[in-house]
């Protein structure tokens, strides 16, 4: 094995690398990257990018891994073009017709096999950097036709390593890793994605089968080889975010603590895990302890900023649930300072964790709500092409403080909590959602002894949705009826939060497939995911209602059809 520059410089003056060697360097550099030496790992793999096709295929996804955290669109571009000249290079060693499927001429060797893996996979990745570039049409559809073209070589590739003409060579796990990661991520991603979605991307009649695409990532995740980072990584995701705040807000804990406890022993210093750690106490509602592995993955390394970042927007919503308002609103001045993901949602999350304080309390630094809620739309920005729903969201929130003497927001926290599914994080705690409750009843006392404005009753009805969703955490479930119905008799009048009808009706449905009252439940989600459109955070409740829908036909009839 070679190491440092001058061995490098031996190597590549001899012979080219083999495939097993290649192999071997990559695994070592995603070692040490897993180990927090961020900076090494990426000189091990530059060093060979032009002329190992795995060595350029892991370099250019750290590089996509980083665009994804920062959301730059620098670094978007950058990672697009390493991952091009990745996939130019794995056409260099493809067969020039591979003819997979068939029985006739020579079998392909066992690099051609890796070439062909390996080309899928860029082309996965450079589908997904497509989908962050730009959120029109065009980049859909082109990002579309990248995710067909890729699945096509993978189910070829996977008939083809389960037949007899396939030649297993020393590197066939590797082999296999690639497919299980391919096939899995495209199964499970695409189970996530309303039916209208995949349309748009030309799926139409398509949709992933979660669990197969679950079982083929654990199945990639636990073995040794080099796609083994990938599948946990994705599986990590899954388990810890989307299902959060894409689904109906279960989680997985059981699983995710499962892959920690083998990697966390491999890694036990390793910044990614202990984030993801945090994660995982955070969604049992163990909260002082997810804090102090929040804190831990920021002192683990200081290559990396974006690791910190992803902590402190943890650590910010860990002190929310608290209600240490002080706390939350040091984490989003750290975002504000320090993050370029978007700053009209930082300086908006700072003035909303102001707003919560007694008004005769001294703000920290001397800054005023008001000035700083007046500032949000002033950040606005397209990052990569877009303007994060989030964003839109928190600039439509603050404009009502451009008036002369503003309607202050009633809970612009809580609301924030409510879109990100904070909720859910704290039901196994009692005492928090006891603490919020608290919250809630002091804002419909205020707004109660407020003279009526225009924006008093969507007011109201935030309210109604928040506390509903405290009721439902601590089973009250008549209660908690009663509010999201309240929210939604109010349709007619509501003047801004257009928001709330769709929300509520979700939340509904919800709390009735809890109490056994599925038809109900169904009725409710076809009317959510079809009579709205055009309101606040709008894909991400329709990734919701999917979620529910396809909860609900699991062992069941495929409702789509039965509700067209």
């Amino acid at each position: 094995m070679s190491n440092g520059k001058d061995d490098n410089a031996a190597h590549n003056n001899s012979s080219p690398m083999t495939l097993e060697e290649s192999l071997d360097e990559c695994m070592e550099a995603l070692d040490l990257f897993l180990n927090n030496h961020f900076n090494e790992s990426m000189e091990r793999l530059r060093s060979k990018v032009d002329e190992s096709m795995y060595h350029a295929l892991i370099y250019a996804t750290v590089l996509e891994m980083q665009a994804m955290m920062t959301f730059q669109h620098d670094d978007i571009c950058d990672a697009g073009a390493t991952m091009k000249s990745a996939q130019d290079l794995c056409q260099r060693f493809r067969r020039k017709s591979p003819n997979l499927g068939k029985s006739t001429g020579e079998p392909l060797t066992e690099e051609q096999l890796h070439a062909e893996v390996c080309y899928a996979e860029c082309q996965l990745q450079r589908a997904a950097l497509t989908f962050l570039q730009d959120e029109n049409m065009v980049s859909f559809i082109k990002g579309g036709i990248k995710v067909r073209n890729s699945y096509l070589i993978y189910k070829e590739l996977h008939s083809y390593v389960k037949s007899q003409s396939c030649l297993k060579g020393p590197s066939h796990t590797h082999l296999e890793g690639g497919i299980s990661f391919g096939i899995g991520a495209f199964n499970l991603t695409l189970s996530l994605f309303p039916p209208r979605i995949l349309k748009l991307l030309e799926f139409a009649g398509f949709s992933g089968d979660k669990d197969y695409g679950l079982s083929l990532l654990d199945d990639g995740a636990t073995a040794p080889n080099l796609r083994s980072m990938l599948c946990v990584l994705l599986l990590l995701c899954y388990y810890t975010f989307l299902t959060f705040i894409l689904g109906t807000g279960e989680g997985h804990v059981a699983e995710a603590e499962r892959l920690l406890k083998i990697f966390r022993l491999r890694y036990p210093r390793g910044a990614i895990f202990l984030f993801f750690a945090g994660r995982a106490e955070e969604m049992k509602g163990n909260i002082d302890e997810a804090v102090a592995l929040f804190e831990d993955g920021c002192k683990a390394q200081q290559a990396w900023k974006q690791f910190h970042h992803m902590c402190y927007w943890e650590l910010m919503w860990c002190f929310t649930y608290k209600r240490a308002w002080k706390m939350a609103y040091f984490y989003a001045d750290l975002l504000s300072k320090e993050s370029r993901w978007s700053k009209a949602m930082y300086i908006y999350m700072k003035a909303a964790y102001l707003s919560m304080l007694p008004r005769e309390e001294e703000r920290p630094f001397g800054e005023d709500e008001v000035d700083l809620f007046r500032q949000v739309p002033l950040f606005k920005q397209k990052i990569a092409g877009k303007s994060p729903p989030t964003e839109k969201f928190a600039i439509r929130k603050a404009r009502r403080y451009k008036a002369h003497c503003p309607v202050r927001l009633s809970v612009p926290v809580l609301e924030m909590m409510y879109m990100w599914n904070g909720f859910s994080m704290i039901k196994n705690r009692p005492e928090l959602t006891e603490g919020i409750i608290q919250t809630l009843v002091e804002a419909e006392r205020t707004l109660l002894e407020s003279p009526e404005n225009e924006y008093s009753l969507d007011d109201r009805c935030v309210v109604h949705l928040l506390k509903g969703m405290c009721l439902k955490n601590q089973g009250l479930l008549q209660g908690a009826e009663e509010c999201f119905h309240k929210v939604c008799s109010s349709e007619k009048k509501l003047r801004f939060d257009h928001y709330l009808i769709p929300n509520s009706m979700v939340e509904l449905s919800l709390l009735f497939i809890e109490r056994g009252r599925r038809d109900e439940a169904i009725k409710l989600l076809h009317k959510a995911k079809n009579n709205y459109k055009e309101y606040s955070m709008e894909s991400r409740t329709q990734f919701r209602i999917h979620a529910a829908l396809a909860k609900l036909k699991a062992g069941s009839v495929d409702e789509d059809q039965t509700h067209p």
